[in-house]
């Protein structure tokens, strides 16, 4: 779609078009100034808005998106929090660098900070200006190169790089847009920068906090904090229904390996990418079952909004053999498998096992202190964030 169809659309006769077509209409091409790609933008934008549900809520109902803003947007809630902690470091006003169609400006604005949005793209900063708009939220909006700003009248500096190759989605900091570099000399000033969960440890520059965020057991980002918004070096935040966690390096800590006790844990993944799975052992008061995997056990039942708990019922035969016969004799029929440490494929485990039964369970393949062990298990309630 190019600048000229958007700003059309957003007029009153592409109001009445996106009306028409948001109904299933068929006669679309009828309606004042609908030519067929006035149409083909219209279809698109009412098949956006119904994704963007998902990850904006109602507001995605009168919002405006291109594919890869709505692709790079941040989720409301966790978009929400990043916000929510700016404003209670007591900064005033954000830049953000790269706005794309501005999830994260409507949520600064929502948290009371006087927002400017740039990017390079004119129909992205146009519906970042739209969004604003249609939600009523103030800010300002320019087409501009983050590079080339001064950044100074600002108090945060927040950027989303584009992470992108010729080659399509890229997970390496060397495709990044803005390029690396920018985004270390950026977080040596109070700033922001999302990045993607897989980030490796060692990436992240001296002084700079790293918080994994997850979103109902989902890991989303990783958001890098640079100057005083950096309060620890490693930080978990779970988000889940209307609440939130988070947990830090700066938390106490487990280092105990034990044997499986009458509980096991599963850590968040924000948790496990965060490096802080010892942490959750001593919020359980337990210890890893191996040194090198991320399952916590204990003897004791919590519950966590940074793992998912389970009891454990009994040890069943690791063997595949043996471990179809046991899980015959109780009747299991539909069987979840859950896996970590070990080389089993849990789908193709399944149809090998060929289970029958009425009853449903729940077993764990992992290496308890090196050996091969399955665990049966059910599942806890989860914990409230």
């Amino acid at each position: 779609m190019d600048l000229e169809t958007f700003r059309w659309l957003t007029g009153d006769e592409g109001g009445a078009l996106m009306a028409a077509a948001a109904d299933g209409r068929t006669d679309l091409r009828a309606l004042p100034g609908a030519d067929p790609d006035r149409v083909a933008a219209a279809l698109t934008q009412v098949d956006l808005r119904r994704h963007a549900r998902a990850k904006l809520g109602d507001d995605a109902g009168v919002m405006w998106f291109t594919r890869d803003g709505l692709e790079q947007a941040t989720r409301t809630r966790v978009a929400t929090h990043r916000a929510a902690r700016m404003a209670a470091s007591g900064a005033r006003t954000l830049v953000d660098l790269g706005c794309g169609v501005g999830g994260d400006l409507v949520a600064a604005a929502r948290a009371g900070l006087t927002c400017v949005g740039v990017d390079l793209d004119p129909v992205r900063v146009a519906a970042a200006e739209a969004n604003l708009a249609a939600l009523g939220l103030p800010g300002a909006v320019a087409v501009a190169d983050a590079t080339e700003l001064d950044l100074a009248p600002f108090d945060v500096a927040f950027a989303d790089p584009a992470r992108r190759s010729g080659r399509g989605r890229s997970f390496r900091v060397e495709d990044w847009t803005p390029s690396w570099d920018f985004v270390e000399s950026l977080l040596g000033r109070d700033s922001c920068v999302k990045a993607a969960p897989g980030l490796p440890h060692e990436r992240v520059p001296d002084g700079v906090e790293a918080e994994w965020v997850s979103e109902d057991g989902e890991v989303k980002e990783v958001a890098l904090w640079g100057g005083h918004l950096a309060t620890v070096r490693w930080r978990a935040t779970v988000v889940a229904g209307a609440g939130l966690a988070t947990l830090t390096d700066g938390d106490p800590v487990s280092d105990e390996v034990r044997g499986v006790g009458g509980y096991l844990y599963e850590p968040d993944g924000a948790v496990i990418r965060a490096g802080l799975v010892t942490a959750v052992a001593a919020t359980v008061a337990g210890g890893r079952v191996d040194p090198h995997l991320a399952y916590v056990t204990s003897d004791e039942d919590v519950r966590t909004p940074f793992a998912r708990g389970y009891r454990v019922l009994e040890e069943l035969p690791y063997r595949e053999k043996q471990l179809r016969a046991a899980l015959r004799e109780r009747d299991v029929g539909a069987l979840t498998i859950k896996k970590r440490g070990v080389d089993v494929v849990p789908e193709d485990l399944r149809k090998r096992l060929k289970l029958t039964g009425d009853l449903a369970a729940t077993v764990v393949l992992t290496r308890v202190a090196g050996r091969g062990t399955a665990l049966l298990v059910e599942p806890l309630p989860p914990g409230r964030a």
